[in-house]
């Protein structure tokens, strides 16, 4: 369906530092990308967003880091167009080209020219989660098939990065805790030096989120980094949350 055809609404995000036109219904624009951005090291100048939607997680990493630039790889037309027009909306559209693309094609003789094998030396990853739950009978046997079928679009995700990245690029994705040991898997053949940072709604509740940095070719052993934790008792935003997704600071 057209950009044009359906309900958007305009957004600032980043206390401002970024306007994201999104529509009004479905799925909308949140801590996730954000934080991804964040996670990202601000010594990469040639990223790929996998997935990006209407272009929140590159456009929020070419915010915080100027020098940089990115291509925005999106499946979806009509988010693709809207990616577009945010980067344009923001002027970034000098630093940013969106494309048309399924990410398991990138990299590849029949994929896209753009971006072209091991010309970034970063990917930024927000997979989508429950892939295949549709058209089930069982409850039991729709999450089984959704574990299933989320694992395996981790582990192409992580080898179309692999595919985009030169020597040393880095990886950073965000996905949920229960997903470690994919991750872990997928990362495996060809990805070390892993920091992984959770994500928790509150100091006292489990993380609902795993920030996963790792680079190509390194061998070094997995570290746990110190977790970000969201809201306060009172539900009010941490100054760590606060300094990330209000002021657009970088997650160490």
């Amino acid at each position: 369906m057209p950009a044009e055809a359906v309900a958007l609404s305009t957004d600032s995000v980043l206390g401002g530092r970024l306007t994201l036109r999104q529509m009004v219904s479905g799925h909308r624009v949140g801590h996730d990308a954000l934080l991804l951005a964040a996670f990202a090291p601000a010594d990469r100048r040639t990223a790929v967003d996998l997935g990006t939607g209407v272009g929140s997680a590159g456009l929020a990493f070419l915010a915080r880091v100027p020098e940089a630039r990115a291509t925005l790889v999106e499946i979806d037309p009509s988010l693709a167009v809207l990616a577009a027009e945010n980067a344009a909306l923001n002027s970034l559209d000098g630093r940013a080209q969106v494309v048309t693309a399924d990410v398991a094609t990138l990299g590849r003789p029949a994929g896209p020219d753009v971006p072209g094998k091991g010309a970034a030396d970063l990917v930024l990853a927000n997979p989508p989660f429950n892939a295949d739950t549709r058209h089930r009978t069982s409850p039991d046997e729709a999450r089984a098939r959704a574990h299933m079928a989320d694992a395996d679009l981790l582990a192409e995700w992580v080898r179309a990065a692999d595919r985009c990245l030169g020597a040393k690029g880095v990886l950073c994705l965000i996905h949920r805790p229960e997903a470690l040991a994919d991750i872990l898997a997928a990362l495996a053949k060809g990805f070390g030096a892993i920091e992984i940072l959770p994500v928790h709604p509150r100091a006292d509740r489990p993380a609902v989120r795993l920030l996963v940095r790792a680079v190509k070719g390194r061998r070094t052993p997995p570290a746990l980094l110190p977790g970000l934790v969201l809201a306060g008792a009172d539900g009010s935003p941490t100054p760590e949350a606060e300094a990330v997704l209000r002021d657009g600071g970088a997650l160490r």
